[in-house]
């Protein structure tokens, strides 16, 4: 008889378990993502440029990357690129970072001098309160623009001009708010227009790209923490319920 009642009191709690695992289901299964990396460029012309993105990194992997640095002749010399991007599952919150150091642009030296930059980093997070993104170019020297802000507003352009034409446009601290809720940060974009910069045609370089989110939902039940809330919430629930199917069965049989 003992027997039997432990054996339905079994039954019953794993019933228990599958509603209440089924009801606690997050809305969405999938995580919040973040990716990240260092040097991007894209150039239309004769011949034509692609390099990177370097040292990318992903939520998914790998969460951290590093390059020793890229060169583009005649565009780009950039030193040490590092980037990560990690997920707290617990908290669902994402940051994602890309650093690049001693960055020179000869691309512009026609047009603005020597520029260099100590160090370009991108920097965004996303939590259950939302999407936030940085950018710092520190020791950065444009060339005839002078020194920039080492923590400039977001979509700050400077504009390139070699003589009266506009031939290319510098976004420092750029930030994209993506269809799907995420922020992407590009902590240097520079956006050729073609034509009179040397020959390269038009493009884009890139340095130090960040995006994030949005957040995933906290502490899955599935795993981690989660787990035993769950665990704790199941027990709760199931033990009273054994305990009146057995006083039940027990007045039954006397």
């Amino acid at each position: 008889m003992k027997r039997s009642l432990v054996q339905r009191g079994g039954m019953l709690a794993a019933v228990v378990a599958c509603v209440a695992l089924a009801g606690a289901a997050p809305a969405s299964a999938a995580p919040g993502d973040g990716s990240a990396y260092g040097v991007d460029v894209k150039l239309l012309g004769q011949p034509a440029v692609k390099l990177g993105p370097l040292a990318a990194a992903s939520t998914t992997g790998p969460t951290a990357n590093t390059a020793a640095g890229a060169t583009v002749a005649g565009v780009l010399t950039a030193g040490v690129i590092n980037t990560s991007a990690v997920r707290d599952d617990n908290s669902g919150s994402v940051t994602a970072k890309a650093s690049v150091a001693d960055v020179g642009l000869p691309v512009l030296q026609p047009a603005l001098g020597a520029v260099g930059i100590k160090a370009v980093e991108a920097v965004c997070t996303a939590t259950q309160e939302g999407v936030k993104g940085s950018s710092t170019l520190a020791d950065a020297k444009l060339g005839s623009v002078g020194a920039v802000d080492a923590n400039p507003a977001p979509n700050t352009q400077v504009k390139v001009a070699l003589g009266p034409v506009n031939v290319a446009t510098l976004v420092l601290n750029e930030q994209i708010k993506n269809s799907d809720g995420s922020l992407t940060v590009n902590a240097l974009h520079l956006k050729l227009l073609g034509g009179v910069v040397g020959a390269l045609g038009s493009g884009d370089v890139i340095l130090s790209s960040a995006t994030c989110g949005p957040a995933a939902p906290p502490m899955p039940l599935a795993s981690g923490a989660g787990l035993w809330v769950g665990l704790g919430v199941l027990g709760a629930v199931a033990v009273p319920v054994g305990l009146r199917f057995s006083r039940r069965r027990t007045g039954a049989d006397a």
